[in-house]
Parts: C-alpha cells; structure tokens; sequence
C-alpha cells in the first residue's frame, strides 16, 4: 500500500511525495506554505489521478518520459521522476491510480 510523506523544505515550504508500497516515491508536490494546503493538495492527487485525462505526459530534453498530474483547474499538483521509456511511465502512472486513493499519510513534520 502506498504512503503520502509530508515534509519541509529547505525554504520551509510543505510537500509531499506519494510512495508505492516499494518505497519508491511515485509523485513529487509543488511547495505549499501551510500543511492545511499541503493536505489539500494530497486530497487533490486522491481525487485527480482517478481521472486519465488529468494525467499530462511529456518528454524533456534529454528524451527521458516524466508526467505531470493536473487538478481540475489545470494547476499541476505533482510530478513524477525521470523514466527511460514512455512504457516506464506509463507504468508509473498506473502506480500512482493504484496507490493514491488508498495511501495513508505520515507527517515528517512532527518529528
């Protein structure tokens, strides 16, 4: 079961990363300046990454495969990382639908 970590920073801005069940982060958020925004904004992934068309797929320069996950007014909520081939991440987009409606969340904040 995949995982939504929230953290800072080093501006001191809130984000988070979903988690696969492997440990491997499968989505990177934007900064947020309060943690209220930060959990709103994994209730967006939750919400969001049910929908294929709110999954924005590019390449970058060097060729490599990333995708972005849009909310309904089209502002990105979270990135991927770098995959070698669109078939990777289209593997890691599935991963994302499959783990983010039912990830728990863990507050690094608090430690």
């Amino acid at each position: 079961m995949g995982k939504f970590i929230i953290s800072k920073r080093t501006d001191s801005d809130f984000k988070f990363n979903l988690k696969a069940g492997n440990g491997q982060v499968i989505l990177t958020s934007q900064g947020y300046g309060s943690k209220s925004s930060c959990e709103n904004g994994i209730e967006s992934v939750r919400t969001n990454s049910q929908d294929d068309s709110k999954f924005e797929r590019n390449t970058a320069k060097d060729d490599r495969c990333y995708f972005n996950l849009k909310a309904g007014n089209g502002q990105i909520i979270g990135t991927s990382q770098m995959y070698e081939s669109e078939n990777g991440m289209e593997n890691g987009i599935e991963s994302v639908k499959t783990n983010a409606p039912g990830a728990s969340v863990e507050d690094e904040t608090l430690i």
